[in-house]
């Protein structure tokens, strides 16, 4: 009877903590969690403490906070991610998404939250100083699994991949690639930190506009209650402050 008693007792005791075990995705749990690369600078990375930081880590952290849930910002490699969301290892990708009709099939947006664009960055001696410039006979750099890569197809050119822009950038100032293709206000951040950036120049004008936004499993409610609260960020300034301390004063989030 005791050992009986002792039993009712134990499960009694790992029901109420089960709660505590909980992974962020569960229901009831006080924690959300959002994911990004973690090598997109500014917008979402490493800093010397090893804290992931950046313009998505702030606006996730509050989105977060006006839902009531405290943060919890997983970083993943970026080819696999959508893969994780609709496995529901995070509760949505706030990392720099762009919308596109390909990625619309398998998962939900929410409405933009920035705007920018795909953009072609050269040695300033290579003598290429637009996308015309470029032939199949040029190495171009890019992210795996970024839409960039259409861009690339369209001009023709050889595309090589890599694992974030720290590494694209790098091989374009060591003289193995001829170009990179990246979100322009992450290759204008990048050029000013990263040495030799200063040797690199922006080619031409946008090849491309984007609408990043932040993506969801297929119709989970969430979304709907995250677009509510972007517009409130627009409305009370907050998500204009938050784009200007990290694009010195520029507001990335207007159309």
């Amino acid at each position: 009877m005791k050992r009986f008693t002792y039993g009712i007792i134990f499960l009694l005791i790992l029901s109420l903590a089960m709660p505590l075990f909980a992974g962020g995705n569960k229901e009831g749990d006080n924690i959300i969690q959002f994911a990004g690369s973690g090598g997109y600078p500014p917008f979402n990375f490493i800093n010397e403490d090893n804290e992931v930081i950046g313009f998505d880590v702030d606006v996730a952290r509050e989105i977060a906070e006006r839902l009531g849930y405290e943060l919890d910002y997983v970083t993943t490699a970026w080819d696999g991610i959508i893969e994780g969301l609709r496995a529901g290892r995070y509760n949505g990708i706030l990392g720099s998404m762009a919308i596109t009709p390909e990625r619309q099939e398998v998962v939900d947006f929410s409405e933009p939250y920035y705007y920018s664009g795909a953009q072609l960055i050269v040695s300033k001696k290579s003598g290429i100083n637009s996308p015309a410039d470029l032939t199949g006979k040029h190495n171009v750099g890019l992210v795996t699994g970024t839409t960039f890569a259409q861009d690339a197809e369209k001009l023709g050119v050889n595309i090589k991949f890599y694992e974030d822009d720290n590494q694209t950038l790098m091989e374009l100032i060591n003289g193995r690639l001829h170009a990179v293709i990246t979100d322009r206000v992450v290759g204008l951040n990048a050029m000013s930190k990263i040495q030799g950036g200063d040797n690199l120049t922006l080619a031409g004008e946008l090849l491309r506009k984007e609408e990043c936004a932040i993506a969801f499993q297929k119709d989970d409610p969430l979304r709907d209650k995250v677009n509510n609260i972007l517009k409130e960020m627009r409305e009370d300034g907050t998500l204009a402050k938050i784009s200007e301390n990290w694009f010195n004063g520029e507001n990335i989030t207007n159309p």
